[in-house]
């Protein structure tokens, strides 16, 4: 079960002095009813996924991943729909939590916001000061969504000095 939350982040860059590391990715989805299926590469290393449903406001869904060799994920890369989303995930550790900002890149360029995973659905945390408005279950920020409705579609809707 992937239970994660979603927010914001702030334009500033401050959570750049707090980054540990970065890496590139790139992923496409299948065409799968009932499921999200998710093929990506991740530097040198690929990963096929697949996803149920969002339950409780979108925090949490059942979640099976397995990496995969290279050659098969570029090949299946091929297959996806709606082209791929491109993004740097910037890993940033604080108190006790590791905090994924992803920064888009090509059709979502200039997007940026942030995902923590937890253990549970009610697992108190201690928010970075970089993290904005919580935006967990908004189809927006969904990276199978953002396919089909890119970043520039709605940049508007996002709060000033998020966007």
């Amino acid at each position: 079960m992937e239970i994660e939350r979603k927010f914001l982040v702030k334009r500033d860059g401050a959570f750049r002095d707090m980054v540990r590391s970065s890496s590139s990715i790139a992923q496409g989805y299948m065409d799968v009813r009932g499921a999200t299926v998710r093929i990506r590469l991740r530097d040198d290393r690929a990963y096929l996924t697949i996803k149920g449903p969002s339950y409780d406001g979108g925090v949490s869904r059942y979640e099976f991943e397995r990496e995969i060799p290279v050659k098969d994920a570029r090949e299946m890369l091929a297959l996806c729909r709606g082209g791929l989303i491109e993004k740097t995930r910037h890993l940033v550790p604080y108190e006790g939590h590791i905090f994924e900002v992803d920064e888009f890149h090509g059709a979502n360029e200039g997007l940026l916001f942030c995902e923590v995973e937890l253990s549970s659905e009610d697992e108190s945390f201690s928010k970075p000061p970089f993290l904005g408005p919580e935006v967990t279950g908004n189809r927006h920020y969904y990276n199978s969504h953002l396919l089909t409705d890119p970043y520039p579609n709605w940049k508007d809707e996002v709060p000033e000095g998020y966007r």
